[in-house]
């Protein structure tokens, strides 16, 4: 089926978002049971951690860890902002630098000026949009950025957004003192595939729509490991302890390009992959044996496809031996524990 389409339902009594394009699964939002990423804490500092630079937090929640601080005393309070899930025994990631973000805006206070996407080109939009901005935010010493999705908004639209986060955000803002709280829920996946796939889409929000458009079938695809990428080529994503272990394989092509071909296939997949199996952390691919030569055609190709890539990402390079490594947020929890907490069979 052509175009796109955002499903809307549960799974296993979790609420859950499905990005289907051109009859491909493009991203999937499920639910879990942990503190949402983007949930802001009034939280309480517990010890710090010597030689590491960081601190223990405490929150309604359970603990969270704090990176990059000092001169913070024991008992102290202070607003922070969940950045993802936490893995098994370990605490919430936090960051002090709080955002309040919505379809068409984001509220940094830790940042001020009035910016503007720099995927909108249109001189005359940009001057209306910073209008729009001036405007609403006034004399406020917090700093503002409008999202690409403004594009083709309305613009009463766009000025109430705006003044709904600026609002939310001078709220938390000056809730600073008392015990441990949880101030504000990150948005869960219905909310989040409205204020993230912003491109026009059939929005189908019926019960039972996993089922009658085949998202389930496209989940029970992701419990393989194996990804086709097409030439008879193929690789396996597998998931350990300590790291995300991609291998490539040409398969049945046997022509002189079969690797380049088959690697760059998986680069420009890989993203689409690490977010529909909700994988992060070190991420090591044992790509197909090519030239050095051909090294550079790999990069450009992994590089472009992880620009458009909602979560941070960062590309290490290539090791001694010849891997490529990429670290990624943990921004979502691995679908595998999903699917596996109730027994799922989707």
């Amino acid at each position: 089926m052509k175009g796109r389409q955002i499903i809307l339902d549960h799974i296993n009594g979790r609420e859950a978002a499905a990005l289907i394009v051109d009859g491909r699964l493009e991203d999937l939002l499920i639910d879990a049971d942990g503190p949402r990423p983007g949930a802001i804490y009034r939280a309480v500092a517990d010890r710090p951690v010597k030689g590491q630079g960081g601190l223990f937090l405490r929150t309604p929640d359970g603990m969270a860890f704090l990176r990059q601080v000092k001169g913070i005393a024991p008992g102290e309070t202070m607003l922070v902002q969940v950045t993802g899930h936490a893995e098994e025994g370990k605490a919430l990631p936090v960051t002090q630098k709080v955002l309040f973000k919505s379809r068409y805006a984001i509220v940094t206070p830790e940042a001020p000026g009035l910016n503007i996407s720099r995927s909108i080109k249109d001189d005359d939009l940009r001057d209306t949009l910073l209008g729009i901005a001036h405007e609403v935010m006034g004399e406020s010493p917090m700093g503002l950025i409008l999202r690409s999705s403004c594009a083709v908004a309305d613009p009463d639209e766009i000025a109430e957004d705006i003044a709904a986060m600026a609002d939310l955000a001078t709220a938390v803002l000056s809730d600073t003192e008392g015990e441990a709280e949880c101030l504000t829920e990150g948005d869960g996946p219905h909310v989040l595939a409205w204020r993230d796939w912003v491109e026009p889409a059939e929005v189908v929000t019926a019960e039972g729509s996993f089922e009658s458009h085949g998202v389930l079938e496209m989940i029970a695809g992701l419990r393989d490991p194996r990804v086709t990428l097409g030439g008879g080529a193929f690789a396996f994503v597998e998931p350990t302890r300590a790291l995300v272990a991609v291998d490539v394989n040409t398969g049945s092509d046997t022509s002189p390009a079969a690797a380049l071909k088959a690697n760059i296939a998986l680069g420009r997949d890989l993203p689409r992959q690490l977010r529909l199996r909700g994988l992060g952390g070190q991420i090591t691919l044992d790509l197909a044996p090519m030239p050095k030569k051909d090294r550079r055609a790999f990069e450009m190709a992994i590089k472009a496809a992880f620009r458009s890539d909602s979560i941070e990402t960062v590309l290490a390079g290539w090791t001694p031996l010849g891997h490529y490594e990429l670290q990624r947020q943990r921004a979502r929890v691995p679908l595998a524990a999903l699917l596996e907490e109730q027994g799922a069979r989707p």
